[in-house]
């Protein structure tokens, strides 16, 4: 076994903390964006109302919300984890299409962009424990 070289280890720990800020940064706005789904405070209540949805949806959507952020900080369960991505993936460039297509607060679509990217980013800079494994067919 080759021991690891100085530039192989800045590049994991560059990789580590890239992975921390952006699973941070989507795991912190999933729960604070969930719970002020559930609690359905008027700002929030009012623009998904905008923006066509039932205010029933923002419980649904919030209670996902808030499992996704645990999902993504909690060890183990990679299966999960890729489930979790997708759901905030849908999420965010659902939000984007959404604003675009009813041109309300057109503003957040750059935000909510930033988010998507930020989902990706961690999912691909994810560590190996953190990955699901290939799902056997039969």
């Amino acid at each position: 076994m080759e021991p690891i070289s100085g530039s192989a280890r800045r590049r994991a720990h560059v990789r580590a903390a890239g992975y921390w800020t952006a699973t941070a940064a989507v795991a912190a706005e999933l729960a604070v964006g969930g719970v002020w789904d559930i609690a359905r405070i008027p700002y929030v209540r009012d623009l998904v109302t905008h923006l066509g949805y039932p205010p029933y949806f923002l419980v649904l959507l919030g209670t996902w919300k808030v499992l996704g952020a645990i999902a993504l900080l909690v060890p183990r369960r990679a299966l999960i984890k890729e489930w979790a991505y997708a759901g905030a993936f849908y999420t965010y460039t659902g939000a984007v299409v959404s604003h675009l297509a009813t041109g309300y607060a057109v503003g957040e679509v750059r935000v909510l962009t930033v988010l998507a990217a930020l989902t990706a980013l961690s999912w691909a800079l994810r560590p190996p424990g953190r990955r699901a494994g290939r799902l056997a067919v039969r």
